[in-house]
């Protein structure tokens, strides 16, 4: 929670204007029912209008000035809440950018999005309704409490009982409906789960006729949240009753003792009013105070679920003196025995890993499903970590460089292509926003973007839905590979972005990538061997072993693992054989 309460500094002044202004508050309702009293009993019973005006006046002033205080307790309240989760919500924001793989590994999509949203409102809300209530209750408490005894002590008696029929039932309803707050998010976690692996999946799902098979699973966790917060409802919703029946009592109690003390004379008729106000007073404060016993274990659910996240240290971070590269690199990246493993995995993707890419040339990687492919390229831009060995670029090992300075370096073409809500020009411009259209032209002609774009109404401007999903999957990859491209970096690297293509516009792109990009070093992972024939140098992985390294030709003849490969794609006239 220090993580949490940090962020609450820059509204500290503010919360002291919002003591005084409450502690006003407190002062008026506690006295009103004095002015009330004197009216009354010396007023109207003594027939004396001078002081009925004269009360009345100030009492007016009195009300006018607390509801002056309590409009700017509101405001104060709202403008400390939405502050306050404004700045946590961007605090939540920056962290997430700032994790690795690994830290997304750990945590799910759908709960990052849940802590965000969710239970980000929960923490608001609940802290709006706090700050009103809070300090007020306890001013209100003490106050009335004090009040009473001084206008009877002798039926303190009464307060005393109300409060201890209250507590009781607090505690009863803390431990009913407190732990239930846990599971409610948990599921809220799952719903967002499901909601999003059914609009991700919409295609399969329709494909494979499971549209009732979802929705049973989705009303299932529906149902089962249903309940549960019918359940935590209706137990909250029954303190309104009891609170009713509390009050009742109570103020029967008041007027059926007070009624004994006015004909015995201990008491005028003004200061049993005023004690009725009191006694209400009294167990309001206290409801107000069930409220935040209530509230605060479900916001706290709320902030631990947040304090999870803010507390998370990346795996990865930028070195504390770090090495800084040149404007202009020469791109030379060199495995030296690299080994790597997911963390909490004992086994090991990637074991001694040794080979050197060179500036001008095209390494490509190729390997078996679940070989290490992907991760060794991910490797490169330390979207992961080595857990043994180096990289280096340039001779620098890139731990020594800060992130943003290694990235600038690198143009990345993910397996998955992905891209965002605006236009076809943002998107290739994603990595260098300053880019004009010439540049971004260029880009998309050499990633044989320029044939479909030039087809769309608005060229350029036209707009890209969210995720891409108005474009096909070989126009979507084609816009990722511009999207490198444009960023004119003097490292690539393609983790198999070839594949949505046909083979007369991948021999172009790869053609094209060759005249254009001759100086840069292009590190290619493919599963089709006519994709990386050409390439100057390929590697082979079994098993997140390097089992060969060598041109085309040289392991068609020395490693079975690459022949095997391409031996079920390319007929022997392909491969070159007799």
């Amino acid at each position: 929670m220090k993580n949490l309460a940090k962020y609450f500094k820059p509204y500290i002044v503010w919360l002291i204007g919002l003591i005084i202004l409450i502690w006003g508050q407190a002062y008026t309702n506690l006295t009103l029912p004095d002015y009330m009293s004197k009216i009354v009993s010396e007023g109207i019973m003594k027939k004396d209008l001078a002081i009925v005006w004269s009360n009345g006046i100030q009492m007016l002033l009195l009300t006018l000035f607390g509801g002056l205080c309590a409009v700017a307790i509101g405001f104060i309240a709202a403008k400390i809440s939405t502050g306050y989760v404004k700045k946590l919500r961007e605090a939540i924001f920056i962290k997430i950018e700032q994790f690795s793989l690994n830290e997304f590994n750990s945590y799910s999509a759908s709960s990052l999005i849940t802590r965000s949203t969710n239970d980000m409102q929960q923490l608001q809300t609940v802290l709006a309704m706090m700050l009103r209530m809070a300090f007020l209750a306890p001013f209100m408490g003490v106050g009335s409490i004090i009040k009473a005894h001084q206008l009877a002590p002798s039926m303190s008696w009464i307060v005393y009982a109300a409060i201890g029929a209250l507590v009781a039932l607090i505690i009863m309803l803390f431990i009913v409906v407190i732990p239930k707050f846990t599971i409610i998010q948990k599921l809220v976690d799952k719903l967002s789960l499901q909601a999003r692996e059914m609009l991700t999946g919409v295609r399969v799902i329709r494909a494979y006729n499971n549209d009732d098979r979802q929705q049973a699973k989705f009303n299932q966790t529906n149902l089962e949240s249903t309940r549960l917060n019918v359940f935590v409802n209706r137990v909250m919703m029954l303190m309104q009753p009891a609170m009713t029946l509390i009050m009742g009592l109570a103020s029967m109690a008041v007027v059926w003792f007070g009624a004994y003390m006015i004909s015995d004379g201990n008491l005028q008729v003004g200061s049993l009013l005023a004690l009725m106000q009191y006694v209400m007073q009294t167990i309001m404060s206290f409801l107000m105070i069930s409220m935040i016993f209530i509230m605060v274990p479900r916001a706290a659910v709320s902030g631990r679920r947040i304090g999870e996240v803010l507390n998370t240290n990346p795996s990865i971070s930028d070195p504390v003196n770090p090495t800084h590269l040149p404007a202009k690199i020469n791109g030379v990246v060199e495995f030296k025995d690299v080994n790597f493993g997911y963390k909490g995995s004992k086994q090991q993707v990637l074991s001694h890993i040794s080979f050197t890419a060179e500036p001008g040339q095209t390494t490509a990687i190729i390997g078996g499903t679940g070989s290490g492919k992907s991760t060794l390229l991910n490797l490169i831009p330390r979207l992961y970590d080595v857990t043994a060995g180096s990289i280096t670029i340039d001779g620098v090992d890139i731990r020594n460089i800060k992130q943003a300075e290694l990235r600038q370096h690198i143009g990345y073409v993910p397996q998955k292509s992905s891209l965002f809500s605006g236009t076809v020009g943002t998107n290739i411009a994603y990595g260098k926003p300053d880019a004009d259209d010439k540049e971004l032209n260029k880009a998309a002609e050499i990633a044989q973007a320029s044939s479909f774009i030039k087809g769309l109404p608005k060229k350029l401007d036209n707009p890209i839905a969210q995720a891409g999903n108005n474009v096909s999957g070989g126009q979507k990859q084609r816009l990722s590979i511009a999207r490198a491209l444009a960023k004119q970096s003097q490292i690539y690297l393609f983790d198999d972005s070839f594949s949505a293509l046909d083979f007369k516009t991948d021999a172009a792109l790869r053609k094209a990538l060759n005249q254009e990009l001759s100086a840069a070093t292009l590190i290619i992972v493919a599963q089709r061997i006519s994709t990386i024939m050409q390439a100057d140098k390929i590697i082979v992985l079994d098993d997140g072993k390097i089992v060969g390294i060598g041109t085309h030709h040289d392991l068609i003849r020395t490693s079975k693992v690459y022949k095997e490969i391409a031996e079920s794609q390319l007929s022997a006239a392909e491969l070159g054989e007799d």
